[in-house]
């Protein structure tokens, strides 16, 4: 099965997430849950070329606050709508939740978006995040790791919630999956640099969110 990472570069790159370091873990975990992978950082270019992806793993920041103008080509758009219409599995991880806003269907895809002024996280540190059940009745193991913790994020229909956060006694998503049409869709909040994919636990589950969204067999 075939993956590409598109990975934050030019208006997708952020002064906060060091892409270029953490697309190659998540090209390194993909290769090991069975995956070809290919890292694209031309992000709008690489939404016209999905047409024999299993997996799209988007890696990316927020191209309407960048410095850089522009706006995603038709065809790039139109190349994610297509490949959302014939059931492409879909990876979010972290800042991609603000990320592809020329999109239309991008966050309804996802399901939840950061909203500037709105959205926060604590300064980054240690977390344990509690992992709940896959919808096929797997068991989410819990998730020590240094990351950030994305809160008051705004929601976009029904998702699973399969591990969450606990900041002050309230309880948040951390990950999430859904389906969208013919199209499995999961998102990792978690992954803001290294650290966070040095935590075994977190790899394993980037790995079998990926294995579940392209519908690959279970490892």
């Amino acid at each position: 099965m075939k993956a590409l990472i598109a990975s934050g570069t030019g208006r997708y790159g952020d002064p906060w997430h060091p892409y270029t370091r953490t697309s190659p873990l998540l090209a390194e975990i993909a290769r090991d849950a069975g995956f070809s992978v290919e890292v694209h950082e031309d992000v709008d270019r690489a939404m016209t070329r999905l047409a024999d992806v299993d997996l799209l793993i988007v890696n990316a920041g927020d191209p309407w606050r960048s410095e850089e103008s522009g706006r995603a080509p038709e065809a790039a758009v139109e190349g994610l709508s297509e490949a959302l219409r014939r059931g492409v599995g879909v990876l979010a991880m972290h800042a991609a939740l603000a990320s592809l806003r020329d999109y239309p269907e991008w966050a309804p895809a996802i399901g939840a978006m950061w909203l500037p002024g709105v959205s926060w996280h604590p300064p980054i540190g240690h977390s344990v995040v509690r992992g709940l059940t896959m919808p096929d009745g797997g068991r989410v193991a819990d998730v020590p790791i240094e990351d950030e913790q994305y809160l008051r994020l705004q929601a976009i229909g029904r998702s699973t919630t399969v591990a969450e956060h606990e900041v002050d006694g309230d309880r948040f998503p951390a990950v999430w999956v859904r389906e969208v049409g013919s199209a499995r869709v999961a998102v990792d909040a978690l992954g803001h640099d290294e650290r966070s994919y040095a935590a075994p636990e977190h790899r394993a589950l980037v790995a079998s969110l990926a294995r579940w969204a392209a519908r690959a067999p279970s490892a």
